[in-house]
């Protein structure tokens, strides 16, 4: 994409404050940059003379060819790989020693294949989210070759390094990328943002935002997508809905890319109904929805357990004449599972597989909970057999869907049968395994096998996080051992955890149980006084502790004032069209 700058533009300040010395130089270095507005864009890279070599013009042959960088969905074509590239890719893959990789590229021809294959691995490895591989043979282009990189190879190490959290680096690469005399595309910015938003730093996300605005650069809907997938991927949601806002009132046109990120925020707060307004919207803006969209959706009302619905959407892509992945596929048995419906997840792994369409890691681990959820744990059990059969290496999530199903029947034995296969297969259980563990030794009565694990957790073998202590809190509180509850709740602030509202919750409960009303006002109290919230489940507990109608109605009316006065009761991105 070529642009053309003003001598005045400067495009983004790095940080706000322009707290270092590196930052200083920015805004000269950036001005330096738009006097090359001349050169193309960099559409040829020039080597660097070496002795006996002639310098070469490398013309890649992905140039011009519409990859876009800044977006969350791949688009444009696949990189054919030479049998060299493909040599190139499967090293670099094996390999992890920097140094034996550089050492072997050094001893690459310096040519217009060569450059091409390790751009085509490079982008490759991106299709496949491999992030440490780019790096590493984008610095060594940067670094040792003597070729001269173009800023498609600049690009790639800014969205590498901002994959990988490392702002600092991503935005080092752009100071080079600009003192190399390329000019930065769109994508440029659009990583860059997006970099900043993963790592949490907003004023500079904002700051290039405001920068490409001043100098007459409106941001195009790659840069908005760009901008909302970074606040997705860095844990902020009410921001992704504030900028898309901010996007339909600065009259830029949503993408179908767009669309597809807003329904994923909404599916996965468990709003299909917002998912699918925002579907209607899109297809009413003559905007078409792709395979990604559809699966989308699906998945939103996979989450709720809306089986019909999805289902439904399931056809609309199949009428729409796209033909269904294995995601849209997973999609629509996540639909059926979470239903309570393993045959109906049982009868879309089988059209799955007529349709020609392979089943992968997910559709088996799909199946597994679809028949552990239902009770059907040997049907669970026959899936992961057939899983270890077919070559397919169970993962972590399988072992633990496995473990759920015959948590729920109580199995203790299968469920330690489970933990020692995870052992032998070389994973370590985490934190999460362990205290399913917990919470049905607890549930089964087994309070020493309990506590020994807990026991186990505190020596330092697993991190215990503060979902342990809720389990332990809510099982010694429904035992009626009311001063080991309390004993645990009193510790948490040694162990540097913060009770949340599951632990607050599960305290109120214990008292709520034995009627003791005031005893339940006064926990209420300290969890407002210490910052934290009640929800629905908290309102529920705090009711039951009540012996009169007196009590109720003072614990609605309680409740219902709280929830007047709190924004986070329903945040910004619930509420979009309220």
């Amino acid at each position: 994409m070529e642009l053309s700058y003003n001598q005045e533009a400067v495009t983004v300040i790095l940080d706000v404050e322009l707290a270092t010395p590196l930052e200083f130089q920015l805004r000269s270095i950036i001005e330096m940059a738009f006097s090359l507005t001349k050169m193309a864009n960099c559409e040829a890279s020039i080597t660097k003379s070496s002795p006996g070599n002639d310098c070469f013009c490398i013309g890649g042959s992905l140039r011009g060819k519409g990859w876009k960088y800044g977006s969350g969905f791949v688009d444009g074509i696949f990189p054919v790989l030479s049998p060299t590239a493909q040599q190139i890719l499967r090293f670099v893959q094996r390999e992890v020693d920097s140094n034996t990789i550089w050492d072997a590229f050094d001893s690459l021809p310096p040519t217009h294949a060569t450059w091409d294959d390790l751009i085509n691995v490079s982008v490759q490895l991106r299709l496949n989210k491999k992030w440490d591989p780019i790096v590493l043979i984008c610095e060594w282009i940067l670094k040792r070759s003597s070729f001269h990189p173009d800023v498609m190879c600049f690009n790639l190490l800014i969205e590498a390094y901002g994959q990988k959290s490392l702002h600092k680096k991503a935005e080092f690469t752009y100071l080079e990328l600009l003192d190399s005399r390329c000019i930065p595309t769109e994508d440029t910015y659009a990583l860059l943002l997006k970099a900043y938003c993963m790592s949490g730093l907003l004023e500079k996300a904002e700051a290039v935002f405001r920068e490409m605005r001043k100098y007459g650069l409106p941001p195009s809907a790659v840069v908005y997508n760009s901008y909302i997938d970074g606040l997705l991927k860095g844990g902020n949601p009410q921001k992704a809905v504030e900028i898309f806002q901010r996007m339909k009132r600065d009259c830029c046109q949503p993408s179908t890319e767009t669309y597809t990120l807003m329904i994923n925020l909404y599916g996965k707060a468990s709003k299909s109904f917002m998912a699918l307004k925002l579907f209607n919207e899109m297809r009413s803006h003559k905007c078409k929805p792709n395979i990604c969209t559809y699966t989308a959706l699906v998945n939103a009302f996979a989450r709720e357990g809306l089986c019909e619905k999805a289902e439904e959407i399931f056809e609309q892509l199949q009428g729409a004449g796209i033909e269904p992945d294995v995601y849209a596929y997973n999609a629509l048995m996540e639909a059926y599972s979470r239903a309570g419906y393993p045959y109906g997840a049982a009868e879309i792994f089988s059209l799955m597989q007529h349709m020609g369409c392979e089943p992968d890691r997910a559709s088996y681990n799909i199946m597994v909970d679809a028949y552990g959820r239902a009770g059907l744990h040997e049907d669970a059990q026959a899936v992961f057999e057939e899983m270890k059969r077919l070559g397919i290496t169970p993962t972590m999530k399988s072992h633990m869907l496995l473990l759920t199903a015959y948590s729920k029947t109580g199995n203790v034995a299968k469920c330690e049968g489970v933990i020692n296969q995870m052992h032998k297969s070389g994973l370590k259980p985490d934190t999460f395994v362990i205290n399913s563990m917990l919470n049905m030794y607890g549930r089964l009565g087994q309070f020493e096998k309990m506590e020994e694990v807990l026991t186990a957790m505190e020596k330092g073998s697993y991190a215990a996080d503060i979902s342990t202590y809720n389990i332990l809190i809510n099982i010694y509180g429904r035992g009626g051992f009311i001063e080991k509850m309390e004993g645990l709740f009193q510790s948490l602030p040694a162990k540097r955890l913060k009770p949340d509202v599951v632990t607050w919750t599960s305290r109120l409960a214990a008292y709520s149980r034995k009627k003791l009303y005031r005893r339940c006002l006064e926990i209420f109290e300290e969890m407002i006084d210490a910052g934290c919230y009640p929800d629905g489940g908290t309102a529920k507990v705090l009711i039951s502790a009540c012996s009169s109608e007196d009590q109720i109605e003072q614990v609605t009316t309680l409740v219902r004032t709280m929830h007047k006065d709190m924004k986070t009761a329903l945040p910004i991105y619930f509420n979009l069209y309220g």
